[in-house]
């Protein structure tokens, strides 16, 4: 899921090529894309755009009157800008958002249609589609520690639960907590100052950091290599590979169809989290560390 620095050199792109424009008109691809009827998505047709802002992890355009068009691409949402009048591709095409000067395709990848489109009213409509947390970037220690000691829940729940903190997703919250040196399952009750402060430097920067590496990447044009797995990352997608910070295996714990990456030498003390799937089977017997986990199965688990 494209989280804060992805979607922030997206609407930079996107208002770039589109402010001051006339939205000409919206095609729909997908029945399943637009959850709103009032207003009607018609409504938006002939309006000039005012604005492009980021709303958590969505995209929001303004338009002359209040009128609002909110994009949330979800998993595998993707948007790509092309010239005028660019057909709709086949079944990834969910939606085509002509303006004089080009057209923004979205797209999405995959049978599942999770993306979304909003058309609201207003402040109080773009509000109401906020999940409330606090903007990382920038808050102040005391807010931060607030928004983040308000619940007492892990760490990763915690960085990843929008009604927190706003835009971090799953592969962000790897990498902010390695470079915070700081568990994914440590309860946030259970952090001290120095630990809090430590987190809130390493959002801001790893954020920070990440927003301006992607923004030098697009080189002026229109972000199309969106992933969530990214070369320089230091933990996230790289199970079984070296930790740079250490050289330890990265190591992973699984849940549903996500996964979270952490080094056990950086962030737990050396201990292996219990991993799900692979504690089931060996119960009493889960090793605790990387090297205990390796002669029980072989190396097998970093391959």
């Amino acid at each position: 899921m494209p989280e804060l620095p992805d979607v922030a050199v997206y609407v930079e792109a996107l208002g770039a090529r589109v402010s001051g424009q006339l939205l000409e008109r919206v095609r729909i691809g997908s029945p399943f894309l637009l959850r709103t009827v009032e207003p009607p998505l018609s409504a938006a047709h002939g309006l000039r755009v005012t604005e492009v802002r980021r709303v958590g992890k969505r995209i929001a355009i303004g338009l002359d009157g209040g009128l609002w068009i909110v994009v949330h691409l979800m998993i595998a949402g993707r948007l790509h800008w092309h010239k005028p009048r660019t057909k709709l591709p086949g079944r990834r095409g969910l939606a085509a958002f002509d303006f004089p000067d080009g057209t923004l395709i979205l797209t999405e990848a995959g049978s599942q249609r999770r993306a979304s489109l909003h058309v609201v009213s207003g402040e109080e409509g773009l509000r109401a589609l906020d999940p409330g947390g606090i903007e990382t970037l920038g808050s102040p220690l005391p807010a931060f520690s607030a928004a983040l000691t308000r619940g007492n829940h892990t760490l990763k729940r915690a960085l990843t639960d929008p009604r927190v903190f706003s835009g971090i997703g799953n592969a962000y919250s790897d990498e902010i907590l390695h470079r915070a040196h700081l568990s994914p399952v440590k309860l946030t009750g259970r952090l001290t100052p120095e630990e809090i402060e430590r987190l809130h430097d390493a959002v801001n920067s790893t954020l920070n950091e990440w927003t301006a590496r992607l923004r030098a990447e697009c080189e002026g044009g229109f972000p199309e290599k969106v992933t969530a797995f990214r070369e320089g990352m230091a933990v996230h997608g790289r199970y079984g590979m070296p930790c740079p910070a250490c050289g330890g295996k990265v190591q992973r714990i699984r849940y549903a169809s996500n996964e979270t990456n952490y080094c056990p030498r950086c962030q737990t003390g050396g201990k292996l989290l219990a991993d799900r799937a692979l504690s089931r089977l060996l119960r009493e017997d889960w090793p605790r560390t990387p090297e205990e986990l390796d002669m029980i199965t072989g190396g097998v688990h970093s391959k």
